[in-house]
């Protein structure tokens, strides 16, 4: 019994570390890439710089929910050790200081562990091209004073984050220890979703194509923004709506499997949404890289001079990197939250062990349980991000045939990635059903 407590003492340590390794590494790297585009000079550098900061914009909203995703790791283990404190009668003060220690030290090793993969992945990407110019290494490091900014504002992160968590603690160990904690969403949710979309749409409907690409990137970004941190509000009031009408439709051929996935949705939607919410900005980037892709084809075909032939080269390689650091973003949150989900709820594995459920209805369960609500949400998004799109470039863009097969070749490739994810953390399952 206790080397098992010790092995998952230590699998629960060294997951937020994994995953603050990997968000510092990304953040460091897409920071100090677009740090270069800010060197460039001539009549295209604002261009250049606005696809940059758009580029980042993309890119740090799911690195952000990743790293928040971390800081909440094994939140449940330290809430159910730190209640036990409190109903022994442990001062609010103490709680507070172990808290904040144990976060901020796993924060600092795994930004430290994250500074020497960003030194890993510069001299990989210093090779790809831009403006006429190999990138090298150089350009890709983020320098010593914005690493430094960088890791200070992530350790701060996750203080922060630990110290949120404790409100559920110090004001109620009782209902934390017998986890009594099942949120509660509204529908108001959904009205703020509605709002924001018809907001984005009328700023975008203010910019149109012929008013240049400057205009367009200018009205992609603060659409995008807009709607993604609303998207983040309702996502969890979707999940728990659809995961609702699931278990009411329990019975039949709807499997044991199944109802046990949308039970675990709808037990806590939020940490459903976490499990999914990098996807959905995956699919989000989709629809903005499709019309890109379509637009650049556009543009080539009017005829073009070399200076345009080398923004265009430019343009596709932005888009592909960013969608590639997407993606291994989203395959990071995904087998990382499903670890910890999977450490959090040994106890209902063990007892669904013992009551003679097999291991792969449980993995299979596991899995519905993600890629059940993955589908609303990779469709869901993808329709968002089109309604955004449609007053800016009109119908003939989002229709071409090479904007609509890059949109569904890049949603299978999302759904795919979180489905590779998912079969690499089943092991760990095994793991945890074997040592019950």
């Amino acid at each position: 019994m206790l080397r098992r407590s010790t092995d998952a003492n230590r699998a629960s340590l060294a997951l937020p570390v994994v995953a603050f390794a990997v968000v510092t590494a990304l953040t460091l790297t897409v920071l100090g890439g677009a740090r270069f585009f800010f060197t460039i000079e001539g009549p295209t550098a604002p261009l250049y710089q606005s696809l940059a900061a758009l580029a980042v914009t993309l890119l740090l909203i799911p690195l952000l929910t990743l790293c928040g995703s971390a800081a909440r790791l094994s939140a449940r283990r330290r809430d159910q050790h730190l209640s036990t404190l409190r109903l022994l009668g442990a001062p609010t003060r103490t709680i507070t200081t172990m808290t904040v220690l144990e976060s901020t030290v796993l924060a600092a090793a795994g930004t430290l562990l994250g500074v020497l993969g960003h030194l890993a992945l510069a001299p990989l990407l210093g090779l790809l091209t831009f403006h006429g110019e190999r990138l090298g290494a150089g350009h890709i490091l983020l320098g010593v004073s914005g690493t430094l900014l960088c890791l200070v504002g992530l350790i701060l992160m996750a203080s922060v984050s630990a110290l949120v968590g404790l409100r559920g603690v110090v004001v109620s160990p009782l209902g934390v220890r017998t986890r009594q904690s099942a949120p509660r969403l509204s529908w108001a949710r959904a009205v703020a979703v509605v709002a924001a979309l018809g907001a984005g749409m009328l700023a975008a409907q203010a910019l149109r194509i012929d008013q240049g690409t400057l205009s367009i990137v200018v009205g992609l970004a603060v659409s995008f923004g807009l709607t993604m941190a609303v998207l983040n509000l309702v996502g969890p009031w979707v999940l728990g709506v659809v995961a609702r009408r699931q278990v009411r439709r329990a019975g039949g051929r709807f499997t044991a499997e199944r109802l046990l996935a949308a039970r675990t949705v709808l037990d806590n939607p939020r940490a459903a949404w976490r499990q999914v919410s990098g996807v959905a900005l995956t699919s989000f980037v989709a629809v903005f890289a499709g019309v890109g892709l379509a637009f650049t084809n556009v543009l080539a075909a009017g005829g073009s001079t070399p200076e345009d032939d080398l923004l265009l080269a430019d343009l596709r390689t932005g888009i592909a990197l960013t969608l590639v650091i997407s993606f291994v973003t989203v395959a990071a949150s995904v087998a990382v939250n499903q670890g910890a989900d999977i450490l959090e709820r040994r106890e209902l594995f063990t007892s669904l062990e013992r009551i003679g459920m097999p291991l792969d209805g449980m993995d299979r369960a596991r899995r519905l349980a993600v890629l059940s609500p993955l589908r609303v949400v990779a469709l869901g998004s993808a329709a968002a991000a089109a309604l955004l799109v449609l007053p800016l470039t009109g119908t003939v863009l989002l229709t071409d045939p090479l904007s609509l097969g890059t949109i569904a070749a890049l949603l299978a490739a999302g759904i795919a990635v979180v489905w590779v994810a998912l079969r690499a953390t089943s092991p760990l399952l095994a793991r945890v059903v074997a040592d019950a």
